[in-house]
């Protein structure tokens, strides 16, 4: 009979030892929950497009690129993450709540970052595919729908803004043609005469930070 309560004692600490390994499992996908739950996905591939609009082939290497999409993330995801510490981890830390409730409140904030950044089509397509649904708001859709729409939604909108970044290289790319066809010089490569340029015109309009800054305010209803 006194074993008892010895036991019952050292209840809490496994259940407090088991919320710590399912905190560090959770943390293990993290690197996946980056890539796919905020703005990198379209921040790296327009940067991406980009590079094969200038023409310069591996240069921005891609550790750069992951670099600048990482540094961009942070700075766009900052009004998220603030409220994902002071709500969730920081109370965690403090013992007022459990790891589950934190994990639940920090995913309800990514939730409302995806959904500010999703089409209702998409939506309402994943939402049909799933067999769920009719909801009555977007926020009432589970984040299993939610996820792959968001991804969804931002493949299609990196692609756009990708276009409209790549159309102007293009139409230089096809005047430098047009002038060296004009001029006889078939034999020399179009791309080799056009990539200074692009650089010329790229560096003397602030390219990269007209660029950064316009992705950065397309996530305007996130923050």
């Amino acid at each position: 009979m006194n074993e008892v309560p010895s036991l019952t004692a050292s209840l809490p600490t496994l259940s407090s030892s088991i919320q710590i390994l399912m905190l560090m499992s959770a943390l293990t996908l993290l690197p996946a929950a980056l890539l796919m739950m905020t703005c990198f996905t379209r921040i790296v591939i327009v940067l991406a497009i980009l590079r094969q609009a200038l023409g310069l082939g591996q240069s921005p290497p891609n550790q750069l690129l992951v670099g600048m999409a990482l540094l961009m993330t942070l700075f766009v995801m900052k009004p998220n993450f603030d409220r994902i510490y002071d709500g969730a981890y920081a109370p965690m830390v403090a013992g007022a709540v459990g790891a589950d409730v934190a994990l639940a409140r920090a995913g309800a904030e990514l939730k409302d970052f995806m959904l500010a950044q999703t089409r209702e089509a998409d939506l309402r397509k994943f939402a049909e595919i799933s067999g769920t649904g009719p909801f009555a708001a977007p926020r009432d859709v589970p984040l299993t729908v939610v996820l792959p729409a968001f991804v969804a939604s931002e493949l299609k909108t990196a692609m756009q803004i990708g276009f409209v970044v790549y159309l102007p290289f293009l139409v230089i790319d096809l005047i430098v043609s047009s002038i060296l066809m004009s001029l006889g010089m078939m034999m020399v490569s179009p791309a080799t005469v056009s990539l200074p340029v692009k650089l010329a015109l790229f560096v003397s309009i602030d390219g990269w930070t007209l660029v950064l800054g316009s992705l950065a305010k397309s996530f305007g209803g996130g923050g």
